[in-house]
């Protein structure tokens, strides 16, 4: 049988990027965009504050677009300043390129084992899922999810009695499958 575990985001991650203002390198996404038009173009960017000194950056979602290139539904959903699309703003690749910036997931994601225990068998298999792309080191997860600490999940692998397809002991941010063998 086969169990399913789900890894989900709980907030948003912090932003790693060099405060102005101060030696801080950590910025706080608090889900809120700023869209400023000019006449029949339209910047807008999402704002992110400091944790050190509350000092606001911008990351450009928008630059100098045609108004009506923009969905109308992407412009509500900026103008109601919608969580999700922040999130999805934080996760695009492009937007993390152009400003040099990396997420610090660090207590913004939890797994859900379904609350159940791992039942008493000889062959346990689980099934890892992402419900968002979060870098997560696989021993990590698996740690927390058998209730073991990772010196133990570490001699499991050693031993064979741990397998799976993908290396362990990578981050990845993908689903992924292994076998426990008691």
């Amino acid at each position: 049988m086969l169990t399913t575990w789900v890894v989900m985001p709980t907030c948003l991650p912090l932003v790693v990027r060099r405060c102005s203002a101060c030696a801080s390198e950590r910025f706080r996404a608090n889900g809120r965009f700023r869209v400023n038009a000019n006449h029949k173009l339209i910047d807008a960017w999402l704002l992110v504050l400091c944790t050190g000194c509350g000092d606001t950056a911008k990351l450009t979602v928008l630059e100098r677009t045609q108004v009506r290139s923009v969905r109308p539904e992407l412009l509500d959903r900026m103008h109601g300043n919608d969580p999700a699309l922040a999130a999805e703003v934080l996760r695009d690749p492009v937007v993390r390129r152009r400003h040099r910036v990396a997420l610090d997931w660090d207590g913004a994601w939890r797994l859900d084992t379904g609350g159940a225990d791992l039942p008493d068998r000889e062959v346990i298999d689980v099934s890892v899922r992402f419900a968002a792309p979060i870098p997560v080191r696989p021993v990590r997860l698996i740690a927390e999810g058998c209730g073991l600490p990772r010196a133990e999940v570490e001699r499991l692998i050693e031993e064979g009695k741990l397998v799976s397809a993908i290396r362990l002991h990578s981050r990845l941010s993908g689903d992924f499958t292994f076998t426990l063998k008691r």
